[in-house]
């Protein structure tokens, strides 16, 4: 519970498709795209648990939400526990990206280092950057581009436009699971003075900061095949625009909390399919 597994494939989709587009551009390399794939997974767990505790001390986790339950706020954790299990999760992450940067260098230690300390000041310190509305802003960097590109240059050894590119599309994909958790809590987190942009802008920003990301990223699969004129296949995974209706719909339509629960599950479920089918579309 305290992982929150249905944020996870935010962490997998990057590195599906940074390995992929190694793959069909010939340049594959198991072992760092495995190691690339443990380290996310640990970066966002490490994130989740630290989120967990800060929000808790912080007061902006109460018994009024109306989202998944917390197990710092809910009392299953102490704080004490949560605080060491998020310091240990990323601690792992550190020896894990040892190979990595064995592999990269630099810049693999620059985005490590980056990507811990962004997770971290999300809901640490003075001004976290959830609590100020710049949340969607890291998280569209560190889980789009940042995280395809990362994963394709320690296969490579060279930086590739196109998987800096084909990051948009997951990042904005991201955004919109943020987007949902943000637009469910906004009451709530107006009461604790946790300024998301859906408490800054409102119900309606909101509700088209969900569309607008999913309609961009259906996009970027069209827009790097016509830049590129190849891997043509990589237009399928633009059906998600389609497959999101249903959801689309709910955002527009509801506000209780149990119908954007299921929305954010099912938006992360979207995110594993747009992953799948590009990634199938650039190695095919």
């Amino acid at each position: 519970m305290a992982c929150r597994l249905k944020t996870l494939p935010a962490a997998v989709a990057p590195v599906v498709i940074g390995a992929a587009m190694a793959y069909g551009d010939g340049v594959f390399h198991l072992l760092s795209a495995f190691f690339c794939l443990v380290c996310a997974l640990l970066i966002q767990i490490g994130t989740n648990l630290a989120n967990d505790y800060f929000d808790f001390k912080k007061g902006a986790d109460t018994v009024e939400r109306i989202g998944p339950t917390r197990v710092t706020q809910s009392g299953l954790l102490s704080p004490e526990a949560v605080k060491r299990g998020f310091i240990f999760v990323f601690g792992l992450a550190v020896v894990v990206s040892l190979y990595l940067v064995a592999r990269g260098g630099l810049p693999i230690i620059i985005i490590g280092i980056l990507s811990i300390a962004s997770g971290i000041l999300y809901t640490a310190g003075p001004k976290p950057l959830g609590y100020i509305g710049l949340g969607e802003f890291f998280v569209f960097i560190f889980f789009g581009p940042v995280a395809v590109a990362g994963t394709y240059y320690v296969q490579s050894f060279s930086w590739s436009s196109a998987a800096f590119l084909a990051g948009l599309g997951v990042g904005a994909l991201s955004i919109s699971m943020l987007c949902v958790n943000n637009y469910r809590d906004m009451h709530t987190d107006a009461l604790t003075g946790k300024r998301t942009l859906a408490v800054r802008f409102g119900k309606r920003f909101a509700q088209s900061e969900y569309l607008a990301s999913i309609l961009f990223a259906s996009s970027i699969p069209v827009y790097l095949y016509l830049l590129t004129k190849e891997h043509s296949k990589i237009i399928v995974a633009s059906v998600i625009a389609f497959i999101a209706i249903p959801s689309i719909q709910v955002v527009l339509n509801k506000t209780d909390g149990p119908s954007l629960n299921k929305v954010l599950s099912f938006t992360g479920k979207l995110l594993v399919i747009y992953s799948l089918l590009f990634s199938l579309g650039w190695i095919l």
